[in-house]
């Protein structure tokens, strides 16, 4: 192997060694705390995208009155929140 290559070579480790990944693996307290953060973030990103997801459906489905099944028993639901409802909260 020539010197050329060599310090070729020794230039690529050293900027592997410099990236931020192993900078951020080195340390066991540094690759804990990133670990959390990332757990943090899929967690509310999970948490927004189903919310999302859930209202968009229950919006779509709110709109569909011609379902008996559905229909009846969202009025149901309705018709006995409204009587647990106290009459001076009722509109």
């Amino acid at each position: 192997m020539s010197q050329t290559e060599t310090a070729q070579l020794r230039q690529e480790i050293e900027r592997l060694n410099n990236h931020k990944f192993l900078r951020v693996h080195d340390s066991y307290r540094k690759m804990m705390f990133y670990q959390f953060l990332r757990g943090i973030s899929f967690g509310l990103g999970s948490v927004m995208g189903a919310t999302i997801l859930v209202s968009f459906v229950g919006f779509w489905l709110s709109k569909i009155e011609f379902v008996p099944l559905i229909g009846d028993y969202a009025a149901q639901i309705a018709t006995e929140i409204m009587q647990e409802m106290p009459e001076d909260s009722r509109n």
